[in-house]
């Protein structure tokens, strides 16, 4: 089927209220082709029309595989996935730039923004894209993106797995499920860090799943990716504004609502802006065994990290440190290695230091005990009778 054929087929189904029914594409397909097309290129044309107009186009069965973690298109003939073996290149491509450009702008009109040569970027969610759970959609347009338009698609995957299932998948060793479970038992607070793909929602989806069931766990969420095997809990997610600028419920407002919603232990998804003056006061005020994650190269930079999200919301350096001494207790580092395989790639203790704020202690590294043990060890027996380490 022919771009300037396909293109017709488009322009004739635009607008009318059956564009999805295959008898009506396929009616639309004859009349412009003349009536000479066979069945064969009408099944064919089909397809490429359905991928016009509806769902996520020649991507969607990328987004099938349940192995795929990102599916990004750089050029028409140039499209990547990436997963557990790590970016591939794919066979799939598009007949032009313009349908590239279309797919990016459909898109971005499904989850509520603009994209045109007026606003050449977008980021949104597209909730019911993935059936495996929300995508999130970032795409730009030429000229900004000097080779053609440019669709990134990342899919959150609902974070199920226990524990035991990390420990079976060489996610944790021995030691660090010891550590892991440790943690939890005492009720300490802690943040997971790591790049994108690394792993932090997992793991940190399998620690509270491990929570006490008597526990009431409240979460604040940007998407809906935490799903721990635990019966009580509660989630709030946060929504942007539409495409007239209205109805955002931010992150921050949601840590706010969420105190009065008798929490046990209150997590933060993802902590990502001016919200952790909230989490930082909540987890100051008797709520034990907080819990978020944080991008980072490594559990040191989390201080320098805080800090800089902190000054979004007016909090000073030292009243930062100030909170987040009492506040947080442990960092879990993950990595993703080059073939994919992500891992507990260290642990580390925040203890106060004079004249120089919170500092991270590297107590556990890559499977092994550092010569500061003592101070996770004396962490727990403060908190817990018994320590499992």
């Amino acid at each position: 089927m022919s771009t300037e054929l396909l293109e017709r087929v488009r322009r004739r189904l635009a607008g009318t209220p059956d564009a999805l029914d295959p008898a009506a594409v396929a009616r639309a397909i004859r009349v412009e082709s003349g009536g000479v097309a066979g069945h064969a290129e009408v099944l064919e044309a089909l397809r490429l029309v359905r991928h016009e107009i509806a769902g996520v186009g020649p991507l969607e069965p990328l987004l099938a595989d349940p192995e795929v973690t990102d599916v990004l298109v750089t050029a028409p003939d140039q499209v990547w996935i990436d997963g557990r073996d790590g970016l591939q290149h794919t066979s799939l491509s598009f007949p032009a730039e313009e349908s590239v450009r279309r797919l990016a702008q459909r898109l971005a009109l499904a989850a509520g923004r603009r994209l045109d040569d007026a606003q050449p970027f977008v980021d949104g969610w597209l909730p019911n894209a993935g059936p495996h759970g929300p995508v999130r959609l970032h795409a730009v347009l030429p000229p900004i993106a000097t080779a053609g338009t440019c669709i990134a698609l990342r899919v959150l995957r609902p974070a199920a797995h226990d524990l035991q299932a990390l420990a079976d998948l060489r996610t944790l060793d021995g030691t660090g499920l010891a550590a892991v479970e440790s943690i939890v038992a005492a009720r300490l607070a802690f943040v997971v860090t790591g790049a994108t793909g690394s792993g932090k929602t997992t793991l940190l989806a399998a620690m509270l799943g491990r929570v006490d069931p008597s526990e009431r766990i409240v979460c604040v969420e940007d998407a809906g990716e935490l799903r721990p095997r635990h019966p009580q809990f509660v989630r709030l997610v946060a929504r942007p504004p539409n495409v007239e600028g209205a109805g955002e419920v931010t992150l921050r407002e949601l840590v706010r609502q969420a105190l009065r919603m008798r929490p046990d232990r209150l997590v933060l998804g993802e902590v990502r802006g001016r919200e952790v003056c909230e989490l930082l006061t909540a987890l100051n005020t008797g709520h034990d065994g907080g819990a978020g994650t944080l991008h980072a190269n490594s559990a040191e930079e989390v201080p320098a990290r805080l800090e800089a999200l902190a000054a979004l919301g007016g909090l000073s350096r030292s009243a930062l440190h100030s909170q987040l001494a009492s506040a947080i207790q442990i960092v879990l580092h993950m990595r993703r290695e080059q073939g994919g395989h992500r891992m507990l790639a260290g642990i580390g203790v925040l203890r106060r230091t004079k004249g120089e704020g919170v500092r991270v202690c590297d107590v556990w590294r890559s499977g092994r005990w550092t010569e500061h043990k003592s101070l996770f060890t004396e962490l727990l027996a403060r908190r817990s009778p018994v320590s499992s380490c």
